[in-house]
C-alpha cells in the first residue's frame, strides 16, 4: 500500500522513463536512472498496515529527539529520517478543532530552530484535553498534506497526513493529563509504538 495524494510523484520516473525509451527507441543512460528513482520513491511512499498499539501512541516514525515539560505543555518531538514511514497518525482519539498551516524557513528538522519552519498544525479536542500535533517541513520537505478536516473526528492510530519528504512531528499534551513512556533516542513506529498514558480524565477533573 502507498501513501495518498503522492501516486502522481511515484508514477512520474517510469511515466518519463517510459517516454524517452518510446521517442529515443532505446534504452539510453537517463532510463535506469529514472527507474531506479522510482523505485526508490515506492519504498519512500510506502504505507503499511499498523496494529496499533495501547494507550497514547506515537504520530510518527523515527526517533525521539527531544522531551519538554514546562509544567503546563509535554512536547514530544520525533525526527524522521529517509528510510522512515512518512505517514503520520493520531496518537489519541478526538475531534479535529482546527488546522493551521503556517509557513516558515526550511531549516535541517534536527536544528534547535526548525520549529519555525513550514509546518501543519493539528488541534484535536481529546479526553485528556487539547492535544496539539505539528508537522514540521525539513531542508528537503516538498510539501505537508493532511488527510484530516476540521471537525472530523479520528480515532487512535488513524492516518492524519503526510509530509513529502520531511522530516519531524511534534505532540504536545497537557502537563498534568500524561505519563510519557519514551527517552530521547527511542525508536518510534506510529500508531504503534506507545507514547505515554494517561493519568487522569480531564474532563472529569475540569468538571469538579
Amino acid at each position: 500500500m502507498f501513501a495518498k495524494k503522492c501516486s502522481h510523484i511515484i508514477a512520474l520516473p517510469f511515466v518519463l522513463a517510459g517516454l524517452i525509451y518510446f521517442v529515443i527507441g532505446i534504452v539510453c543512460w537517463l532510463v535506469p536512472w529514472l527507474l531506479l528513482f522510482g523505485i526508490i520513491m515506492l519504498i519512500f511512499f510506502r504505507d503499511p498496515e499498523r496494529k496499533i498499539g495501547d494507550g497514547i501512541v506515537a504520530a510518527a516514525d523515527g526517533v525521539i529527539r527531544e522531551i519538554t515539560d514546562d509544567d503546563q505543555f509535554l512536547n514530544i518531538s520525533t525526527f524522521m529520517n529517509v528510510h522512515n514511514v512518512h505517514v503520520n497518525r493520531a496518537p489519541i482519539s478526538g475531534k479535529v478543532t482546527a488546522i493551521e498551516r503556517v509557513k516558515g524557513s526550511f531549516s535541517p528538522a534536527f536544528m534547535g530552530n526548525a520549529g519555525e519552519n513550514s509546518r501543519v498544525m493539528i488541534d484535536l479536542d481529546t479526553d485528556i484535553g487539547p492535544v496539539r500535533i505539528i508537522q514540521i517541513a525539513g531542508i528537503f520537505a516538498y510539501r505537508i498534506m493532511p488527510y484530516i478536516s476540521v471537525g472530523q473526528q479520528v480515532e487512535k492510530g488513524d492516518k492524519i497526513g503526510i509530509i513529502r519528504f520531511g522530516s519531524r512531528v511534534d505532540v504536545i499534551f497537557p502537563s498534568r493529563t500524561v505519563n510519557h513512556t519514551v527517552e530521547i533516542g527511542r525508536k518510534m513506529k506510529a500508531g504503534m509504538t506507545t507514547l505515554a498514558y494517561p493519568i487522569t480524565n480531564f474532563r472529569e477533573e475540569e468538571s469538579q
